[in-house]
């Protein structure tokens, strides 16, 4: 048997998924309670972009030059055409070249 199908991996796998469901479902659940006033709603409009620097930011600062170059130029493609989709393309491309002329790691 392949190491992927071993039982406690799916198992693990299940375990993982039902917790997700879970909690997924239980905030929806709980926000039922919430009253939405202006200052909560301004909360929940921030919380995409809290969630994507507390995802990106130890990668910004475990990752050296060409990660904090890729970084900048995608924060200057959000503020100049206001697109994620094209700023994370060109983040992306950015570390790719530096990458590919030989800086960093």
């Amino acid at each position: 048997m392949s190491e992927f199908l071993r039982s406690d991996v799916m198992i693990a796998f299940a375990v993982m998924t039902v917790v997700t469901v879970a909690s997924r479902l239980g905030g929806y659940w709980l926000m039922g309670y919430v009253t939405i006033t202006p200052r909560v709603r301004r909360m929940l409009d921030a919380l995409p972009g809290s969630i994507i620097v507390a995802a990106a930011l130890p990668v910004a600062i475990n990752g050296g030059g060409v990660v904090l170059l890729a970084i900048a130029a995608a924060v200057a493609v959000t503020i100049i055409r206001r697109n994620e989709f094209v700023a994370v393309l060109t983040g992306m491309a950015v570390a790719a070249l530096a990458r590919a002329l030989g800086f960093g790691g």
